[in-house]
């Protein structure tokens, strides 16, 4: 057990819920990615295109993750924005094979990023470079070169190959979003929880682990 979780415990911290919105162009495969992540029992056999938003739930290892997949049609990017103050991660899905909109998904980052509600968070964004199983594909390296996403630098950020079909590169992906996210959930409860018991020393000693 970590220190983290010895904490949580001590301080009565047991159950950790995570809201994440899952953004990115349409037909880049934000919902099957969703879809693999749930339980197989709980999948859906079927996937039509987002309209608005969906709700979808499903618990990791160590948290209980409420993810808000986004419709990423033209006509319903303006909802994204709703979403963000209450979010704690990000997923963005990039279609890998889309040479041609990769300028509009670079577009739609900058300006995710830029946003009030994410600049003042220090939130994980995970990206998944998405359809690596065709032919034209793009490399994650390449997709990351043409989002520009070295110039995160206020975000921790991680980007894999994904093909969400099959389901390769999922769980690379949400085994690092995991990470993150104890970590941030941790400690935002622990500041909150110490300082209630007049204990707030105690939560800012483990800040350097993060």
């Amino acid at each position: 057990m970590g220190l983290l979780d010895k904490l949580s415990g001590w301080l009565g911290l047991r159950k950790k819920e995570v809201n994440v919105l899952c953004l990115g162009l349409d037909n880049s495969g934000k919902t099957t990615i969703i879809n693999q992540l749930k339980p197989s029992n709980t999948q859906a056999q079927e996937i039509v295109p987002t309209i608005g938003f969906n709700i979808e739930k499903f618990k990791s290892s160590s948290l209980s993750f409420t993810v808000f997949d986004m419709s990423g049609q033209s006509r319903y990017r303006n909802l994204w924005e709703h979403y963000y103050k209450e979010s704690h991660a990000i997923i963005f899905v990039i279609d890998s094979g889309d040479k041609l909109r990769m300028v509009v998904a670079k577009e739609e980052l900058d300006t995710l990023l830029k946003h009030e509600d994410i600049r003042s968070k220090k939130m994980p964004v995970l990206f998944f470079a998405n359809k690596m199983d065709l032919r034209d594909a793009m490399s994650s390296v390449r997709v990351s070169q043409m989002l520009s996403l070295e110039n995160i630098k206020d975000k921790p950020w991680h980007i894999c190959a994904s093909d969400a079909i099959k389901g390769e590169g999922l769980q690379e992906g949400l085994d690092w979003l995991q990470g993150k996210c104890v970590c941030s959930v941790n400690l935002i409860q622990l500041l909150y929880c110490a300082k209630t018991k007049g204990n707030v020393q105690i939560a800012h000693r483990i800040l350097v682990h993060c």
